[in-house]
C-alpha cells in the first residue's frame, strides 16, 4: 500500500522502511552529498565545526573531513543499522522536536557550529490535508523544530542549513524568528530546490 502523506511524520513508517532496506542501502536522504559539496565547502569552510545532523543519512561529508558530526533520527532500527554500517560515526536515537529539552544529551544550549536539515522537516510537516493551511499538529512540529535548533546554536556563530523542495511561501513563515536572520538560495537546474540559511544573531 503506498503511503499516505501524514505516514511520513510517525515514527513507525520510517521503523518498517528502514527494517525493509538491506544495510548497504544507500539512506541518503533528498539530495546526495555530491550534489550539495560545493555549499557545504562554502558555508563550513572549518572541517573541525561541530556539526549536528538532524534526520540523519549516509552522508559522505565524514569522508570529507567533517568528523565532528553527531547524526539523530527517531528511527532506532535506522540508528542501530548506521552504527553497524559506520561504527566510526556518532548517532543517537532522538526526536528532533525535543532539541531542547535534551540539550543536555547533546552537549549544552548554544554548543553548536552548524546543525544540517536535508528534507527532515519536510517529513515533519507532512499530511493530508492542504498545504496552504497546515493544520496545528504540523505548525507545532516546526516550532519545536526551529525552537531547538536556535536553543543549540552557538551566538552569532551559529548556522542553520535545510535544504528541502518546500518553496518559500510554504516555509518561510514558519521559520521565522526575531533571533536570527533567514536567507534562501534556489538551487538545481531542471528540479530546483531551496536552501534556507539561518544564522543566529547576537543577544
Amino acid at each position: 500500500m503506498e503511503p499516505k502523506n501524514a505516514d511520513f511524520q510517525t515514527m513507525e513508517y520510517w521503523d518498517r522502511r528502514y527494517m525493509a532496506e538491506p544495510l548497504e542501502s544507500d539512506f541518503d536522504w533528498f539530495r546526495k552529498y555530491s550534489d550539495i559539496v560545493d555549499i557545504v565547502h562554502e558555508l563550513i569552510p572549518n572541517r573541525a565545526s561541530r556539526i549536528l545532523m538532524l534526520g540523519c543519512g549516509n552522508s559522505n561529508m565524514y569522508n570529507d573531513g567533517y568528523q565532528n558530526i553527531l547524526n539523530l533520527d527517531y528511527s532506532s532500527v535506522l540508528i542501530e543499522k548506521m552504527r553497524t554500517r559506520a561504527p566510526q560515526m556518532q548517532w543517537k536515537v532522538m526526536d528532533i522536536r525535543y532539541l531542547r529539552e535534551h540539550a543536555d544529551q547533546l552537549g549544552g544550549l548554544e554548543s553548536w557550529d552548524v546543525i544540517i536539515d536535508k528534507g527532515t522537516m519536510d517529513a515533519l510537516m507532512a499530511e493530508n490535508a492542504s498545504v496552504w493551511n497546515p493544520s496545528d499538529q504540523v505548525l507545532d512540529n516546526v516550532a519545536r523544530e526551529v525552537d531547538g535548533v536556535l536553543a543549540l546554536l552557538k551566538q552569532s556563530t551559529g548556522l542553520f542549513l535545510y535544504f528541502t523542495f518546500g518553496q518559500p511561501h510554504f516555509r518561510l513563515p514558519h521559520m521565522q524568528r526575531p533571533n536570527w536572520t533567514l536567507t534562501k538560495r534556489e538551487l538545481g537546474d531542471m528540479f530546483h530546490y531551496y536552501l534556507y540559511i539561518g544564522q543566529k544573531a547576537v543577544n
